[in-house]
């Protein structure tokens, strides 16, 4: 069962891809059929003549000096997207006299998102990759084969498990990333420790984006039966999750400093206006208690 209405829950899947694009593009860009070879991250944020700010959600600079710009949607694209993605492409352009090529990584059900944006005489297209078109099942049968054969699992075949809660496949999501943490703990020689850990990250906030308070509580409880049950102690799951969380409750107390209003900083940020709003209000009954804090009380702790 999807949390995707729940406020809290809005930008973890977002966040979750930011983590794995930061960390491990070198090898998620060919599990997702991007053929360009990466060789640092670019900026995100364009500031434009009428100080706007646009955040994009990640950019490569690759080998040939294309710029490989990534969007995560976790919802059908809209015409509306499609505006924003050609906006940031062609800023990014001219600010840095660079071609851009935008993917929009597309996790939502819709079989067929529309692409391309007709205007005038001119078309603008993204190149889409639909991670539902890809088997999690398939995807465990081949990791589990190798493993079985005594062969290490490599740092791709780790980055490719990160996605399995965004695939299609018969396991229910919650199952996959019990399967997937197992796999990363016991391949953890294969990367570094920084690297692991941001590996749990990325699959503690899937988990928290599509299970609901249930489903993660049986979660858990299966995880801590299991040797990953360590990486429980001291509630360390919430604890990383809330620190991810306190860098936005951070975002929109700046913003909030600033005279901007809930709709504006919800607008700008890309996040419902609900969950700004609530952050603003804690921030108002509170305004010493520490972004940590509030990101807590956000996620109930």
């Amino acid at each position: 069962m999807t949390n995707e209405a729940d406020p809290q829950n809005i930008h973890h899947e977002d966040l979750a891809l930011k983590t794995a694009a930061q960390y491990f593009g070198e090898e998620l860009l060919p599990l997702l059929g991007i053929t360009d070879n990466v060789r640092y991250v670019a900026p995100t944020e364009n500031v434009t003549l009428e100080a706007k700010q646009m955040y994009q959600d990640f950019n490569y600079i690759s080998t040939n000096n294309l710029w490989v710009h990534l969007e995560f949607e976790s919802d059908s694209v809209t015409r509306k997207d499609l505006k924003r993605f050609r906006e940031y492409e062609a800023t990014t352009a001219r600010t840095f006299n660079v071609a851009v090529i935008t993917y929009v990584i597309c996790s939502s059900k819709v079989k067929r998102p529309i692409s391309s944006l007709a205007e005038g005489i001119n078309v603008y297209h993204v190149k889409l990759i639909r991670l539902k078109n890809k088997d999690s099942d398939r995807l465990f049968a081949c990791v589990k084969e190798k493993q079985e054969q005594g062969k290490p699992l490599e740092k791709e075949d780790l980055v490719s498990l990160l996605l399995t809660p965004l695939m299609s496949g018969n396991m229910g999501i919650g199952e996959r990333i019990i399967k997937s943490l197992n796999f990363i703990q016991y391949a953890s020689k294969t990367v570094t420790p920084i690297e692991l850990e941001k590996m749990k990250a990325v699959l503690y906030t899937l988990a928290f984006k599509f299970l609901n308070k249930k489903e993660l509580a049986e979660v858990k409880e299966v995880i801590a039966m299991t040797e990953l049950g360590k990486m429980l102690v001291n509630d360390g799951f919430e604890k990383g999750l809330a620190e991810g969380e306190a860098k936005f409750v951070a975002i929109i107390r700046k913003k909030r400093a600033k005279g901007l209003d809930a709709s504006a900083i919800a607008e700008e940020l890309e996040l419902e206006t609900a969950y700004v709003e609530k952050v603003m209000e804690l921030i108002a009954e509170g305004p010493s208690v520490s972004d940590l804090r509030i990101a807590q009380m956000i996620l109930g702790q």
